[in-house]
C-alpha cells in the first residue's frame, strides 16, 4: 500500500508530442523510390547499399551527400511496408507507382495525414475550385497547438515544406498544377486499395480516396 502510494506521487514528465515529419525531404521521388524498393526487395547489405547509392549513384544525384540523404528518407518511408508494396512499387506502371510513393509519404508523415482530411477534404466536399497557400500556412498554425516546434519553424521553412505538400498532391493528380493549385478527382488504383486494406491502413486509404464521392470505400 504504501509502494502504491509514493508511486501516486511521482511525477512523470510527459513526453512532448512530435509530428516528426520527413517532409523537407523530398516529394514522391517515384523514380528514385523504385530503386530504394529494389534494394529493399534484395535484402541488400550496408556494403551494397553503399555501393548502389554512393558509388554507382543509382538515385542520379549530383553529389553522395545528397543522395545519402534521400535514401535514408525514402528508406525510412518504404521499410514500413511489405514486399509485395515494394514489388508493386517497383514493377508497377508510373501511375500505379506515383499513388503507392505517395501512400509512402501519407503513412510516414501524419502532418500530411491531417492535411488530407482537413483542408483537402474539406476543399472537396464544398467543390472549391483550387487550394490556396496560405490554406497551408493556416493548417501550421492550428497544429502548432499539438507540437510547438512548428511554431519554431522559420517562415521561410514553412513556406518550403509547403511547396513540397503541393507539389506531392500535383504529382499524384489532386492538383491540376503547382501554378494553377485546381483541384481534381482522381481515380485510385484497386492495386493500391488493396494493398492498404490488407495492411489495415484504412486512414491512409481514405487520404488517398478523397476526392472519391465516398473517401472511405
Amino acid at each position: 500500500m504504501a509502494i502504491r502510494e509514493s508511486l501516486r506521487m511521482i511525477s512523470f514528465p510527459m513526453q512532448e508530442f512530435c509530428y516528426n515529419s520527413d517532409l523537407s525531404g523530398g516529394s514522391l521521388l517515384v523514380r528514385e523510390s523504385r530503386v530504394i524498393a529494389d534494394l529493399l526487395l534484395n535484402n541488400a547489405t550496408d556494403s551494397e547499399w553503399h555501393q548502389a547509392v554512393n558509388l554507382d549513384n543509382r538515385l542520379q544525384k549530383r553529389s553522395p551527400a545528397t543522395a545519402q540523404r534521400l535514401a535514408r528518407v525514402l528508406r525510412k518511408r518504404l521499410g514500413r511496408w511489405a514486399p509485395s508494396f515494394w514489388y508493386a512499387l517497383r514493377d508497377g506502371d508510373d501511375e500505379l507507382a506515383t499513388q503507392l510513393a505517395f501512400a509512402a509519404a501519407l503513412d510516414r508523415n501524419l502532418l500530411l495525414v491531417e492535411f488530407m482530411e482537413t483542408v483537402v477534404r474539406d476543399a472537396f466536399v464544398v467543390r472549391t475550385e483550387a487550394l490556396a497557400r496560405y490554406q497551408w500556412l493556416d493548417f501550421l498554425e492550428d497544429r502548432a497547438f499539438r507540437d510547438p516546434s512548428i511554431a519554431d519553424l522559420a517562415e521561410i521553412s514553412k513556406k518550403k515544406i509547403g511547396q513540397v505538400v503541393f507539389r506531392m498532391l500535383a504529382e499524384v493528380g489532386l492538383l491540376q498544377s503547382t501554378r494553377t493549385c485546381r483541384l481534381q478527382h482522381i481515380v485510385v488504383r484497386p492495386e493500391v486499395n488493396s494493398l492498404l486494406n490488407s495492411s489495415h491502413r484504412d486512414r491512409i486509404r481514405a487520404c488517398l480516396n478523397v476526392s472519391s464521392a465516398n473517401p472511405a470505400e
